[in-house]
């Protein structure tokens, strides 16, 4: 599969009417939006996103009810009557959307719409990441009893370069024009939205997509979902779309972080004291950047690990070939068996510390500084993991090839609260 080459059938974004804040009746945009919910921090970053705000998006991306069912229930009552009081309102036309990240060093911009659905075999939209069940089935239920998108994924797609032609071209059109609305959020991203409405922008932008196939780089649990829950549907309509985010990374390259692991009930202790006889353990000096700095010289070599929650920094390299030889899968390309992920899960998660991949023993936590703390608190071990190159994530999602869940954090992610999308109205 290759994402950057022409395809029969490629990417079909279709206008909506979204759901958007008014902010005549919220303290501001900045302090209703949030990050999308699986980097929110548990449970400080969901208190500070409920305190910041009565209306903040957090109560219903995130609700908090004793079971599953009251809290998806209370989702959709929160929605019902911010939607009866005027909190928020549909837009009064459907439109693509032209969304605008900037701060001092990074300048993103996409076009938001509704996504026509496809499998992964069809390869137009490629996934690059192994989903967990429970999650997608938690938010299918949340999606189903709110009736509505609330959170754009974030997809790549290559254009043609840095000279801006097609959607790309319509996107610098766009921004030229007074946006719908601008905020900055307490990260210090400005945000800016644009409805695009002529006609002739739509068409130059369905054409140029058609072309196209796409990377999910966040957001493999919404994807998954919204294919889950489209095939529940007896014909056709507004569950064969979900709502995304789609950026040219020839003209906007986004960064790729790592994600972290939470290992609750394991001690630094006894995690090191397990290593022993599979790999080389060191500790190395803080503070957190310099530790970071000789995990990535080790990262450079072979796979390494960082391990937190003593107080102090344990580099983890060099590992045993034989014990990779003897829980590494053989039947995968070398790409994916070198990967950190790979050796994580398979040769220490699986083999060395048995630790089950479920979310009351495992927890993935995007901030590196906030995975150490709670380690700490917990008495747990934060396994600090170094990023995937980004090419070696599109090398293996045009081989058909899925890395293990939470492998890699793409950014910057669009913020959640900005734009909505009623299946209702659709």
């Amino acid at each position: 599969m290759n994402t950057s080459g022409p395809v029969d059938q490629g990417l079909r974004l279709i206008p909506f009417r979204g759901l958007r804040y008014v902010p005549e009746r919220v303290g501001s945009l900045a302090a209703v939006t949030s990050p999308p919910y699986d980097v929110v921090v548990r449970p400080d970053g969901l208190h500070h996103l409920e305190s910041a705000d009565p209306h903040n998006i957090v109560r219903l991306i995130l609700p908090q009810a004793d079971t599953a069912r009251d809290r998806h229930r209370q989702a959709a009552d929160t929605l019902d009557r911010w939607l009866a009081e005027g909190v928020i309102a549909p837009d009064p036309d459907p439109v693509l959307y032209v969304y605008e990240q900037r701060n001092d060093e990074i300048l993103q911009r996409g076009l938001i719409g509704a996504l026509a659905l496809s499998p992964a075999a069809e390869g137009i939209v490629l996934p690059h990441e192994d989903v967990m069940d429970d999650v997608v089935a938690d938010r299918a239920e949340l999606m189903r009893t709110t009736g509505a998108h609330l959170e754009p994924l974030l997809l790549t797609y290559r254009g043609d370069g840095s000279t801006p032609t097609g959607a790309g071209a319509v996107i610098d059109r766009t921004v030229l024009r007074e946006p719908l609305l601008a905020t900055t959020t307490e990260d210090g991203f400005r945000h800016r939205l644009w409805a695009v409405t002529d006609p002739s922008d739509r068409r130059e932008i369905e054409t140029d997509l058609a072309r196209r196939q796409a990377l999910i780089a966040d957001g493999h649990h919404r994807w998954a979902t919204y294919l889950r829950l489209q095939r529940e549907q007896s014909a056709p309509g507004p569950w064969d779309y979900g709502l995304v985010l789609l950026v040219d990374t020839a003209r906007h390259p986004l960064q790729v972080r790592a994600i972290h692991r939470l290992l609750r009930g394991l001690p630094v202790s006894r995690a090191l004291k397990a290593l022993t006889g599979h790999f080389r353990v060191q500790r190395v000096e803080g503070p957190l950047p310099r530790a970071l700095d000789a995990l990535a010289e080790a990262a450079a070599a072979g796979n390494a690990f960082l391990l937190a929650g003593d107080g102090g920094f344990h580099l983890v390299d060099r590992p045993d070939p034989a014990l990779l030889a003897r829980t590494v899968r053989a039947d995968r390309p070398d790409a994916w068996r070198t990967l950190d992920a790979t050796v994580l899960h398979s040769a220490l998660l699986d083999e060395v510390w048995r630790i089950p991949d479920a979310p009351e023993h495992i927890g993935y936590i995007h901030d590196t500084a906030a995975a150490i703390e709670q380690a700490e608190r917990l008495d747990a071990t934060a396994v600090l993991m170094h990023p995937v190159r980004e090419e070696v994530v599109r090398d293996l999602a045009r081989q058909g090839v899925t890395m293990p869940r939470k492998s890699t954090s793409f950014g910057p992610k669009p913020a959640t609260g900005l734009v909505m999308r009623s299946l209702a109205l659709d």
